[in-house]
């Protein structure tokens, strides 16, 4: 299968400002969260693992302190971002949390 193209500038741009809580840092988007302790935290991550993996498509994920996760999308085979990352953070936001 075809990997997309890497998204444009006017894409990320509108990604950003309907998803405000992700925010471009270089040629990736990241989201922090901030859990009420660490085993939510524990399993955000494992939320987004098994979206991540369904959709063959997996972010760089860092829990830090004892309750806070940053997520760091892009498409590493691209070098930047496309729309699988957009995809990818869409379902993250249909979490919920």
């Amino acid at each position: 299968m075809k990997r997309p193209d890497l998204a444009s500038d006017e894409d990320i741009r509108l990604f950003l400002s309907e998803y405000p809580q992700w925010r471009l840092d270089n040629k990736t988007i990241v989201r922090e969260i901030v859990a009420s302790n660490f085993t939510m935290i524990i399993g955000i991550v494992n939320s987004i693992a098994i979206l991540a993996e369904a959709m063959n498509h997996h972010p760089d994920l860092f829990v830090y302190g004892w309750n806070k996760l940053r997520i760091i999308l892009s498409t590493h085979d691209k070098g930047g971002i496309t729309e699988l990352d957009f995809q990818l953070a869409k379902k993250i936001e249909e979490l919920k949390f």
